[in-house]
């Protein structure tokens, strides 16, 4: 196992970890409206507001975009950078290894570049800097700068199981004595590429995305940054750790998932087995429950198989939206926070439960004693994986 000993969150929820609970004990959704640029229609999506993203400048304004702002806003809250300081003190930078998830890393940044594009020239201009901004690897590249690592790095790009499988990632990099301790994180932003190719999809929904709901129309966005700091052994007696993890590919449709679930369930299995834990010492499910109707119907008959229909559930999408690449490590964290703040927080803007489901949902926050909670990320491909974060025996 892993201990968590540090974390950090900024997303539609808030700044930060204080921020994040407060949202959540006030069940106040980040979701806002969005009117696409093409006037095309509305949507909702999961935003970061009234966080101060200043311009990067030197010795790293090479980094600089949106996305890489928002990363190093993390890093600075919830004493992050401090508890990396001492883990470098302890074991040495080039024993700390770096692992980010992204889908669009500084995409934006490259969308922007076009709308000024001169198509005589052939020319997006000098600022473009793909190398340190569309390049999925310079989130990573710029996050370890931030936090003065040396050890090994990389980024994982899975589709929306990108964040939750660097956990994976870094479990495997210490078992094998790559590293003493692992930063992972997890960033993605807003962008047009994103939100246009989801409703190409026919999977963006005009209204707050409403999980296991008869009514489900489909995927609210969003954007976040998280980052958790891994380590061998525990700082404190309450830190909540990485018991397991469980990863598939059942590569059974581009954007499709399995209908039967197939994969997830093996996923969940998988992640199990390495806790050693039997389905019911696991307190609560975060559910990927991203809304759209086949999504949420594959990942029911997989959990039902597991868990049967007994199991605490809920997904946080419509308290977020789907923070894409983000995803794994934004659940991941409000898992953390569910067992640290025992409760279960509800399944925003479902009101009638589809019938045809098998399992329920929490539509309120629950207070609830949780030692072992799991929680899935399914990506694009069949890339899946689910995370078991808990207190350890």
């Amino acid at each position: 196992m892993l201990f968590i000993t540090a974390y950090t969150l900024t997303s539609a929820l808030g700044a930060g970890i204080e921020g994040t609970i407060a949202s959540l004990r006030q069940q106040r959704s980040g979701l806002t409206p969005y009117i696409l640029d093409d006037q095309s229609g509305e949507t909702w999506v999961g935003a970061v507001q009234n966080v101060s993203i200043d311009r990067i400048t030197d010795p790293f304004s090479r980094y600089e975009c949106r996305s890489n702002r928002l990363l190093r806003d993390g890093s600075k809250r919830d004493g992050f950078e401090g508890m990396v300081a001492d883990c470098r003190e302890r074991y040495g930078p080039n024993r700390i290894g770096c692992f980010v998830g992204t889908i669009t890393s500084g995409l934006l940044h490259l969308e922007e570049a076009y709308k000024t594009y001169d198509s005589k020239a052939l020319d997006l201009g000098p600022d473009v800097r793909l190398d340190f901004t569309a390049n999925v690897f310079s989130a990573t590249d710029y996050c370890r700068q931030l936090v003065a690592l040396e050890g090994p790095a990389l980024t994982v790009g899975t589709a929306c199981s990108s964040s939750a499988k660097v956990f994976a990632t870094a479990w495997r990099f210490v078992n094998a004595g790559l590293c003493d301790a692992a930063v992972v994180g997890g960033i993605d932003c807003l962008c047009g590429t994103i939100l246009y190719g989801f409703r190409s999809l026919g999977l963006l929904s005009p209204s707050p995305c409403r999980p296991w709901d008869r009514r489900r129309n489909g995927i609210n966005i969003g954007e976040a940054a998280g980052l958790v700091l891994l380590e061998k052994e525990p700082r404190s007696s309450t830190d909540v750790a990485l018991l397991g993890y469980g990863e598939s590919s059942d590569a059974f449709h581009m954007t499709s998932p399995d209908p039967n679930g197939r994969g997830a369930e093996l996923a969940m299995r998988a992640a199990l087995k390495k806790a050693n834990l039997q389905p019911q010492e696991i307190d609560y499910i975060n559910l990927h429950g991203s809304g759209s109707p086949a999504n949420d119907a594959s990942e029911d008959a997989a959990v039902y198989r597991v868990f049967g229909d007994g199991a605490i559930c809920s997904s946080t999408k419509g308290w977020t939206g789907h923070a894409q690449g983000a995803a794994g490590i934004t659940e991941a964290i409000i898992s953390i926070l569910s067992i640290k703040e025992s409760v279960v927080p509800a399944t925003l803007n479902t009101t009638e439960i589809d019938s045809q489901l098998r399992i329920g949902v929490q539509l309120s926050n629950m207070q609830l004693s949780i030692r072992n909670s799991l929680t899935n990320s399914f990506g694009f491909g069949g890339n899946n994986c689910s995370l078991i974060l808990g207190i350890p025996k």
